[in-house]
């Protein structure tokens, strides 16, 4: 009743073949179907391939069709008195097949004449080629510029134009139609582009520094695929700024990156101007731009003054110094400060260095009650000058290791009272000038600090929020050792303010609401 009709299709469609009958129901029906003279296996070929329908119907499904589906399809219905048969051509549509033969006709320094011969377009005309390069430098395979730059699918000879000279390539052909962008063909040979004059100067020249009488020039050679060339070199050009003469270095080494021109007549840093050139076997190419570039400096020549230095705590000092009072002959960039105990050996010592003008500076994680000898330098790219008278300092006795205990507080109208033991310094340590109380909200990082000369503290805190609270001395030798942390909980409504109360029952529920609860912190008492 219904036979399979021939039909036309894209890949990756699905479609379903029509194959339904009518017979006696008495009688037994089988279907089969057949592709291209072979019986279809449902279970082997289940992925593509499935019959539907019911009793009347063995309709074919051909799920996700590929090139290969393309062909005759034959419906085969059976009975044991009779049998039928009906046919139908499927026409699978694709994105075309790879082109063959990709050939290299003719190439020059910056082109390739390409030809190829068209594969199959499966059903679907080619409507337009691409060219594809790949060299020993590049990231897996690159679309190149042609002539003509549009090239269609009626065209198989093509210019690719924009190489990089002495570069060696080779090329591939993709096919399109308006199904899709196809396999591309395989590669062909590979041929090496023709020399020619270098065109890319080196990049970032500058230099400096280096020793006494020198002048370092530096660059970042260019890369091999833009040398143009055999004999890859450089042409290094420098001038004190303002002359007229240059003086040429000719360095043979594509892999020259520095230069270093050595002479007494080469003052501390003076400025030179500087370019630097390529060449290679077919003659020069152009120098970079030009640009200045100081000759080495010498070293400081005088010592920094007035030095001095403070105790800060049992852990830090503070340094001071002056400028070099006379003319230095070197360029000043920073300072040098050396510090060492009294116990330990000076070449021993550790340095922290400034930047600038700054004639100051912090030095921390020092021990407490100890002698130190510190000394200053000036410093610049050529290295230190020399040093400062040694001046000496002693750091402070360490704050006190024992932390507050006895710590008690007490809660009533929206305030908390802290008290503790006073703490009392061993002789090595130095004397509680005073206690820090910090305190937090449970959920908050960022800590309150209250300073106080007393063993008390009142707070002025809403009770809606738990509280974190520390207490620690402080002397001249810094923060001593903290409490444990105490947690205060907050005090629910109903105690803080009272509810409908008179002002006496109020203070009867803020006299109820009191609690006192003793801690014992870390410290043997």
């Amino acid at each position: 009743m219904v036979p399979p009709s021939s039909m036309d299709v894209t890949v990756g469609e699905s479609i379903v073949l029509p194959c339904q009958v009518t017979h006696d129901h008495s009688l037994d029906i089988v279907f089969t179907w057949s592709f291209n003279g072979h019986l279809i296996d449902f279970d082997k070929d289940g992925d593509h391939f499935e019959r539907v329908g019911g009793d009347s119907a063995g309709d074919l499904m051909i799920r996700n069709i590929q090139l290969k589906h393309a062909g005759k399809y034959v419906c085969m219905v059976q009975t044991s008195v009779d049998r039928l048969s009906a046919a139908a051509d499927l026409i699978v549509r694709g994105s075309p097949g790879p082109p063959e033969a990709v050939t290299i006709d003719e190439i020059t320094d910056t082109t390739a004449q390409l030809s190829w011969r068209p594969g199959p377009d499966n059903h679907s005309p080619i409507t337009m080629y691409v060219i594809q390069a790949r060299t020993p430098f590049s990231v897996g395979w690159q679309a190149v510029n042609t002539v003509p730059e549009l090239i269609d699918g009626k065209t198989f000879t093509a210019t690719v134009v924009g190489l990089n000279p002495w570069v060696e390539y080779e090329f591939r052909t993709v096919a399109a139609n308006v199904i899709g962008i196809g396999e591309p063909s395989r590669p062909s040979e590979k041929r090496r582009t023709e020399e020619a004059l270098p065109e890319v100067t080196p990049a970032n020249v500058s230099g400096g520094g280096g020793s006494k009488s020198e002048l370092v020039i530096t660059w970042e050679t260019v890369p091999e695929e833009l040398q143009n060339g055999r004999g890859f070199g450089y042409v290094v050009a420098f001038r004190p700024y303002g002359k007229m003469i240059w003086m040429l270095t000719v360095l043979a080494s594509a892999d020259a990156s520095r230069y270093v021109f050595r002479n007494e007549s080469v003052r501390p840093f003076s400025p030179f101007e500087v370019k630097v050139g390529v060449f290679n076997n077919k003659g020069e190419g152009p120098f970079s731009p030009t640009t200045v570039v100081y000759s080495a400096e010498e070293e400081p020549t005088k010592p920094p003054a007035s030095i001095f230095a403070r105790s800060l705590s049992a852990t830090d000092i503070e340094v001071f110094w002056a400028s070099p009072l006379e003319k230095n002959r070197g360029r000043i960039q920073g300072y040098e400060v050396k510090y060492w105990r009294h116990e330990d050996k000076e070449e021993n010592a550790r340095k922290i260095r400034t930047v600038g003008n700054q004639t100051s500076t912090k030095i921390t994680n020092l021990k407490g009650s100890a002698l130190y000898h510190l000394a200053v330098k000036a410093y610049n790219s050529a290295g230190t000058g020399p040093s400062s008278a040694t001046v000496n300092v002693t750091t402070r006795k360490p704050p006190p290791s024992q932390p507050p205990g006895n710590i008690i507080w007490n809660s009533s109208d929206s305030k908390i009272i802290l008290n503790w033991d006073q703490v009392k310094a061993l002789d090595n340590e130095s004397e509680v000038k005073g206690y820090k109380v910090l305190y937090r909200w449970n959920r908050q990082s960022s800590t309150s600090v209250i300073e106080t000369n007393k063993t008390s503290v009142e707070l002025s805190l809403p009770f809606d929020e738990d509280y974190i609270i520390e207490i620690k001395p402080f002397s001249d030798g810094g923060d001593g050792s903290s409490s444990e942390q105490i947690r205060i909980p907050k005090i629910s409504n109903a105690y803080a303010r009272g509810s409908g109360a008179s002002t006496s029952n109020a203070c009867t529920l803020s006299a109820i609401s009191t609690i006192m609860i003793s801690l014992t912190a870390r410290s043997s008492l």
